[in-house]
């Protein structure tokens, strides 16, 4: 008795599932390029047609680093030494850039969808990382 399997696109049934051995070709799903946020949070970088890459993104990945992101290269590479990790967290790289002395000063120009509250501080503000928090006491 002989048992043929119907190709891994023709399904025998539609409620059935594929069977575990057939191949399912994701490619031939919705490609995730293009799809586009229904709201731009203005942090897209993905080219198109009529899309360039700014100046500041351009020189970077050319090379020509501004002195503003070659400071940023040598803060993280020196965090990442002292502290012996290879890979810092996002929390790192936030203390990393507060150290640096940015802080908040201007509305944000990104698009987050309302999911938190924009703030603004004073540039004299203290980078505030080195605090130590209420449990330590």
């Amino acid at each position: 008795m002989t048992h043929e399997t119907p190709p891994h696109n023709q399904r025998t049934s539609e409620n059935q599932p594929p069977a575990k051995d057939s191949v399912v070709d994701r490619r031939s799903d919705i490609d995730r390029r293009d799809i586009t946020p229904a709201t731009p949070t203005n942090l897209e970088r993905r080219r198109g047609p009529g899309r360039r890459l700014t100046d500041f993104v351009k020189s970077a990945e050319e090379g020509e680093m501004t002195r503003e992101q070659y400071t940023f290269l040598l803060a993280i590479d020196a965090f990442k030494r002292v502290n012996h990790k290879t890979f810092p967290s996002w929390t790192d790289v936030l203390e990393v850039v507060r150290k640096l002395g940015y802080r908040k000063t201007m509305p944000s120009e990104l698009n987050l969808g309302g999911k938190v509250q924009d703030w603004t501080e004073k540039p004299e503000s203290t980078s505030g990382v080195n605090k130590p928090s209420a449990d330590a006491e």
